[in-house]
């Protein structure tokens, strides 16, 4: 990478977060604000309740177009100890999980941050959803951890081929704590931004991901599926 493009995606990502551009006028500072055809993106952990639900909340407010998902095959949230985890069908909504917990120990799942958590979520959408049950089309899908990265590609790649439009899948591991979720959500949104503002992502992102991995101290997996 040369030094004249070394950060360029960066400082993309940085004049869209100040509604400017490096080099910019007015109209420039528009297009950069307001992208002519936003990313469709989806945002995928296990269960769909922590580190999915942090990024889509942030990501929302700041204009993308985001759904978040999870992969597992039932929605787990911490219980009274590790091996007693409170155990949800998808179909349930945040606000029955919420009201349950608060019936069972008010106290353990106010100090926990499980309510507060569950509180910030029912504001975003009804229930949790899993990735695998839905259809639609994305450009870019992020995910939490590998094992979810792998899920997320196994069900891609066992899909009916229809369209051949591309997705990328891109992991990145963040750990499934209110802390960490909330760093992941905005290293997430940021790289969102710089591939919103890319003048040619299929053949940018490589060296956009790399920019970030030195930047971060993370190593990102990417790959490519097709619809």
């Amino acid at each position: 990478m040369t030094s004249g493009r070394r950060g360029r995606h960066l400082a993309r990502a940085e004049a869209a977060r100040l509604g400017g551009s490096p080099e910019a006028g007015v109209a420039d500072r528009a297009a950069a604000a307001m992208p002519s055809s936003p990313l469709r993106v989806a945002v995928v952990c296990s269960s769909n309740q922590n580190r999915s639900m942090e990024a889509h909340n942030i990501l929302s407010k700041r204009g993308f177009s985001v759904r978040s998902f999870g992969t597992g095959t039932h929605v787990k949230l911490p219980g009274p100890a590790p091996d007693k985890p409170n155990v949800y069908d998808f179909k349930t909504t945040y606000d029955q999980m919420y009201n349950d917990l608060l019936r069972k120990d008010k106290e353990l799942y106010t100090q926990n941050g499980i309510l507060h958590m569950l509180d910030r979520n029912k504001r975003i959408k009804p229930r949790p959803e899993r990735f695998q049950n839905c259809k639609d089309l994305f450009d870019l899908i992020l995910t939490c951890e590998e094992r979810v990265y792998d899920q997320v590609v196994e069900d891609l790649n066992s899909r009916e081929q229809e369209t051949c439009q591309p997705v990328h899948v891109i992991n990145v591991d963040i750990q499934d704590n209110h802390e960490e979720a909330t760093l992941g959500a905005f290293l997430i949104c940021e790289l969102c931004q710089c591939i919103q503002h890319t003048e040619d992502m299929e053949n940018e992102i490589d060296e956009l991901l790399q920019e970030f991995e030195e930047k971060s101290g993370r190593t990102f997996l990417h790959t490519v599926c097709f619809y």
